[in-house]
């Protein structure tokens, strides 16, 4: 197995641009990219190809579910540890999961659940998965607001590109629509592809979805006004140094929690930040370089927010299902 450090080396200061690129416009068209970081539109897609088929990065089209009323849940189930990989793959196989990983020694499970109603959630949270064989308890978290996540992305914290050449990729804001979204058979193809491939070509989503290009490029633009889709890059950390992710579960008094949850979405350990219902109110994923570094961010960071009255922290020992929402 290769270690962390050849995965680190595998890798060049161009990969890095080509991932911020992306990371401010997913779709940007690769002559673009290649005029800003000053290569050829060749290089660029032969570099986005090379690290795509190794898996080292994707532009995937991210769904923002709560836009059609669903409802996102972290949950903590906690096992016996002999218990614990078989529920965590379990869970890994439910196409409502996301981010299943394995933590506390093994003996924990976190994961995020996405339920399409409070009827949903109820049948979850009070039916199902206690009862299933092997679970000692579950912790419930729902979240409130996200501070840092889904569209927002890791990669375009490490700064790979100075300020002048991410303005020169950054396209339109687009128009927030507000108003309920309803989705057609045609949306739901259409979404699937990009979950798979938010780089697809408008002709392929065209034949995916039985409509025109531009019937596609314009129902794109207004689910994106909507907020529902998104584009997200999937990028193996490692590239950055990054080797540990750790979660944080955190209590701020209430009147603290905006401006608290606000300066950990501006903290460049932070992936994913987010007010919460439970036991903790404030959720947060941290990614270092090692335990050093982490000692180094909850002594420095995390200690200069006076607001925060309880802080535990859970390294990730094995993520067992990636993607989805970021967290």
């Amino acid at each position: 197995m290769e270690s962390d450090s050849a995965h680190a080396h595998a890798y060049d200061d161009l990969d890095r641009r080509l991932v911020h690129a992306l990371q401010i416009d997913g779709r940007a068209p690769f002559s673009a990219i290649a005029e800003v970081l000053g290569v050829s539109d060749r290089t660029v897609a032969r570099r986005y190809a090379r690290l795509r088929s190794a898996g080292a990065v994707r532009v995937l089209g991210g769904v923002d579910s709560t836009v059609l009323g669903a409802v996102m849940w972290f949950l903590r189930v906690r096992c016996a540890p002999t218990a614990s990989l078989p529920v965590a793959e379990a869970l890994a196989r439910r196409p409502d999961t996301s981010w299943v990983s394995l933590h506390s020694g093994g003996t924990e499970i976190t994961c995020v659940v996405r339920t399409e109603s409070e009827a949903d959630s109820e049948a979850l949270l009070l039916a199902k998965l206690p009862r299933t064989p092997r679970v000692e308890g579950v912790t419930a978290h729902s979240v409130l607001h996200a501070f840092f996540g889904g569209p927002d992305n890791l990669a375009g914290k490490f700064g790979a590109l100075d300020a002048e050449e991410a303005e020169r990729l950054r396209p339109p804001p687009l128009p927030h629509r507000p108003g309920p979204v309803r989705l057609d058979d045609g949306d739901r193809k259409l979404l699937a592809l990009l979950a798979t491939d938010g780089r697809a070509g408008f002709e392929q989503l065209a034949a995916a979805t039985g409509w025109s290009a531009t019937t596609v490029r314009r129902r794109m633009t207004e689910l994106r006004a909507h907020g529902l889709l998104y584009l997200d890059v999937d990028v193996d950390l490692r590239m950055f140094g990054v080797h540990a992710r750790t979660l944080l579960w955190l209590s701020v008094a209430p009147a603290h929690l905006e401006e608290t949850g606000r300066a950990l979405a501006g903290h460049p350990e932070i992936a994913f930040a987010a007010a919460t219902t439970g036991p903790t109110n404030l959720y947060a994923s941290v990614v270092c370089a090692n335990q050093r570094a982490l000692y180094r961010y909850l002594t420095t960071r995390i200690a200069a927010l006076p607001a925060i009255t309880h802080l535990e922290t859970a390294p990730v020992i094995r993520t067992v299902k990636q993607a989805g929402n970021g967290a």
